[in-house]
């Protein structure tokens, strides 16, 4: 396996399966010795990636619009 000129790696389908990367998983990386090692850091209680979606958009809308209104919109 080589590393690309931006530093990335692919990591093999049976290791992703069997330790459960999937995306959007955060790794860290340890030294030890000669070696670095790559693990997992266990998720983090609270907002998850649709839920931070959904603050970071929350009152950006600048269309001031009733749910009603926008859904006849979208049924014409």
């Amino acid at each position: 396996m080589r590393i690309t000129s931006k530093g990335q790696v692919t990591i093999p389908r049976e290791i992703r399966d069997r330790f459960g990367f999937l995306p959007e998983t955060e790794v860290e990386f340890r030294v030890e010795g000669s070696a670095v090692r790559l693990l997992k850091i266990k998720a983090k209680r609270g907002a998850g990636r649709g839920e931070s979606v959904v603050n970071r958009l929350r009152g950006s809308a600048d269309v001031k619009m009733t749910t009603d209104e926008i859904l006849s919109l979208t049924r014409k």
